[in-house]
Protein backbone atom coordinates (compact mmCIF):
# COMPACT_ATOMS: atom_id res chain seq x y z
CA UNK A 1 0.00 0.00 0.00
CA UNK A 2 1.41 3.65 -0.78
CA UNK A 3 1.77 6.31 1.47
CA UNK A 4 -1.23 8.71 2.33
CA UNK A 5 1.01 11.49 -0.02
CA UNK A 6 -0.52 9.57 -3.19
CA UNK A 7 -4.10 9.97 -2.27
CA UNK A 8 -3.34 13.43 -0.97
CA UNK A 9 -1.77 14.29 -4.89
CA UNK A 10 -4.54 12.88 -6.20
CA UNK A 11 -6.93 15.36 -4.76
CA UNK A 12 -7.77 18.21 -6.58
CA UNK A 13 -8.49 22.12 -5.11
CA UNK A 14 -11.15 23.76 -6.93
CA UNK A 15 -11.39 27.35 -6.12
CA UNK A 16 -14.40 29.49 -5.23
CA UNK A 17 -16.96 26.16 -5.55
CA UNK A 18 -19.47 25.72 -4.01
CA UNK A 19 -19.20 29.59 -3.00
CA UNK A 20 -16.80 32.28 -3.36
CA UNK A 21 -14.18 31.59 -0.53
CA UNK A 22 -14.71 27.82 -0.57
CA UNK A 23 -11.58 25.59 -1.81
CA UNK A 24 -13.41 22.32 -2.56
CA UNK A 25 -11.80 19.21 -2.18
CA UNK A 26 -12.71 17.44 -5.03
CA UNK A 27 -12.67 13.40 -4.81
CA UNK A 28 -13.33 12.77 -8.36
CA UNK A 29 -9.44 11.79 -9.29
CA UNK A 30 -9.35 9.01 -6.54
CA UNK A 31 -12.64 7.62 -7.76
CA UNK A 32 -11.36 7.92 -11.08
CA UNK A 33 -8.16 6.04 -10.67
CA UNK A 34 -8.62 2.45 -10.09
CA UNK A 35 -5.64 1.74 -7.68
CA UNK A 36 -6.01 4.67 -5.87
CA UNK A 37 -10.00 4.03 -5.02
CA UNK A 38 -9.32 0.02 -4.14
CA UNK A 39 -6.19 1.52 -1.78
CA UNK A 40 -8.93 4.14 -0.33
CA UNK A 41 -11.34 1.08 0.10
CA UNK A 42 -8.66 -1.12 2.17
CA UNK A 43 -8.14 1.89 4.30
CA UNK A 44 -11.57 2.01 5.35
CA UNK A 45 -11.65 -1.84 6.03
CA UNK A 46 -8.26 -1.32 8.15
CA UNK A 47 -10.43 0.69 10.09
CA UNK A 48 -13.22 -2.15 10.69
CA UNK A 49 -10.82 -4.73 11.08
CA UNK A 50 -11.33 -6.49 14.76
CA UNK A 51 -14.28 -4.15 15.50
CA UNK A 52 -17.10 -6.74 15.08
CA UNK A 53 -18.81 -4.00 13.04
CA UNK A 54 -22.30 -5.73 11.36
CA UNK A 55 -23.34 -2.89 9.07
CA UNK A 56 -21.80 0.17 7.47
CA UNK A 57 -23.67 3.46 7.22
CA UNK A 58 -23.13 6.17 4.60
CA UNK A 59 -23.92 9.84 4.16
CA UNK A 60 -25.76 11.17 1.47
CA UNK A 61 -23.98 11.54 -1.07
CA UNK A 62 -20.44 10.82 -1.49
CA UNK A 63 -20.15 8.99 1.76
CA UNK A 64 -22.09 6.40 -0.51
CA UNK A 65 -19.54 5.57 -2.52
CA UNK A 66 -17.14 4.36 -0.15
CA UNK A 67 -19.36 2.83 2.65
CA UNK A 68 -20.85 0.33 0.18
CA UNK A 69 -17.90 -0.64 -1.34
CA UNK A 70 -16.88 -1.25 2.22
CA UNK A 71 -19.98 -2.63 2.96
CA UNK A 72 -19.33 -4.88 -0.02
CA UNK A 73 -16.09 -6.15 0.67
CA UNK A 74 -16.63 -6.81 4.22
CA UNK A 75 -19.50 -8.77 3.49
CA UNK A 76 -22.13 -6.28 5.72
CA UNK A 77 -24.63 -4.83 5.02
CA UNK A 78 -25.13 -1.10 3.61
CA UNK A 79 -27.48 1.51 5.66
CA UNK A 80 -27.70 4.89 3.72
CA UNK A 81 -28.23 8.61 5.51
CA UNK A 82 -30.28 10.03 3.01
CA UNK A 83 -31.26 14.20 2.51
CA UNK A 84 -34.80 14.65 3.31
CA UNK A 85 -37.84 13.25 1.33
CA UNK A 86 -35.35 10.09 -0.32
CA UNK A 87 -36.21 7.40 1.25
CA UNK A 88 -39.35 5.52 0.74
CA UNK A 89 -40.03 4.00 4.08
CA UNK A 90 -41.04 5.25 7.86
CA UNK A 91 -37.81 7.35 8.69
CA UNK A 92 -36.53 9.35 11.29
CA UNK A 93 -35.03 12.91 10.47
CA UNK A 94 -32.60 15.15 12.37
CA UNK A 95 -31.80 18.54 11.36
CA UNK A 96 -28.19 19.99 11.19
CA UNK A 97 -26.88 23.69 10.59
CA UNK A 98 -25.02 24.63 7.59
CA UNK A 99 -22.66 27.12 7.06
CA UNK A 100 -25.67 28.88 4.79
CA UNK A 101 -28.57 27.55 6.42
CA UNK A 102 -30.18 23.98 7.62
CA UNK A 103 -30.26 20.74 6.43
CA UNK A 104 -32.32 17.31 7.25
CA UNK A 105 -31.12 13.69 6.95
CA UNK A 106 -33.30 10.81 7.33
CA UNK A 107 -32.94 7.37 8.69
CA UNK A 108 -35.21 4.18 7.48
CA UNK A 109 -36.56 2.98 11.22
CA UNK A 110 -35.63 -0.33 10.66
CA UNK A 111 -32.35 0.56 9.21
CA UNK A 112 -30.44 -0.79 12.69
CA UNK A 113 -31.27 -2.88 15.49
CA UNK A 114 -30.65 -2.11 18.75
CA UNK A 115 -27.38 -3.13 19.68
CA UNK A 116 -25.92 -3.37 16.28
CA UNK A 117 -22.45 -2.26 16.15
CA UNK A 118 -21.79 0.44 13.03
CA UNK A 119 -19.05 2.15 11.27
CA UNK A 120 -20.28 5.40 9.95
CA UNK A 121 -18.19 6.66 6.73
CA UNK A 122 -17.99 9.50 4.57
CA UNK A 123 -15.64 11.33 1.77
CA UNK A 124 -15.42 14.84 4.14
CA UNK A 125 -15.36 15.99 7.76
CA UNK A 126 -15.88 19.80 7.54
CA UNK A 127 -17.70 20.83 10.53
CA UNK A 128 -19.13 18.13 11.65
CA UNK A 129 -22.81 19.06 11.64
CA UNK A 130 -23.98 16.30 8.89
CA UNK A 131 -22.51 13.39 10.56
CA UNK A 132 -23.49 14.63 14.11
CA UNK A 133 -27.19 14.33 13.10
CA UNK A 134 -26.29 11.14 11.73
CA UNK A 135 -24.98 9.89 14.74
CA UNK A 136 -27.87 11.38 16.61
CA UNK A 137 -30.24 9.58 13.71
CA UNK A 138 -28.01 6.18 14.92
CA UNK A 139 -28.34 6.65 18.81
CA UNK A 140 -31.52 6.56 18.55
CA UNK A 141 -32.35 3.63 16.80
CA UNK A 142 -29.36 2.02 19.72
CA UNK A 143 -27.38 1.22 17.88
CA UNK A 144 -23.89 1.24 18.72
CA UNK A 145 -21.15 3.27 17.00
CA UNK A 146 -17.77 1.39 16.89
CA UNK A 147 -15.99 4.39 14.88
CA UNK A 148 -16.43 7.22 11.96
CA UNK A 149 -14.48 7.30 10.00
CA UNK A 150 -13.07 9.94 6.75
CA UNK A 151 -11.76 10.20 3.42
CA UNK A 152 -10.43 13.49 4.45
CA UNK A 153 -10.91 15.92 7.54
CA UNK A 154 -10.48 19.64 7.46
CA UNK A 155 -8.88 19.81 10.52
CA UNK A 156 -9.28 24.03 10.58
CA UNK A 157 -13.08 23.61 10.78
CA UNK A 158 -12.83 21.54 14.38
CA UNK A 159 -15.53 19.31 13.01
CA UNK A 160 -14.33 16.38 15.16
CA UNK A 161 -14.78 18.21 18.40
CA UNK A 162 -18.31 17.63 17.25
CA UNK A 163 -18.31 14.08 17.07
CA UNK A 164 -17.46 13.17 20.51
CA UNK A 165 -17.36 10.78 22.09
CA UNK A 166 -17.03 8.73 19.22
CA UNK A 167 -13.84 7.13 17.65
CA UNK A 168 -13.36 9.04 14.73
CA UNK A 169 -10.42 8.66 11.93
CA UNK A 170 -9.15 10.52 9.02
CA UNK A 171 -7.33 8.99 6.08
CA UNK A 172 -6.25 12.36 4.81
CA UNK A 173 -5.92 15.55 7.14
CA UNK A 174 -5.82 18.95 6.00
CA UNK A 175 -4.38 21.04 9.03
Amino acid sequence: MSSPDALKAAVRDVVDFPKPGIVFKDITPILANGPLFRETITRFCDLAEGQNVSKIVGIDARGFIFAAAVADRLGLGFVPVRKKGKLPWKTRSQAYALEYGESIVELHEDAVAPGERVMLVDDLLATGGTARAALDLLSGLGAEIVSVAFLIELGFLNGREHLAPHTVHSILHYA
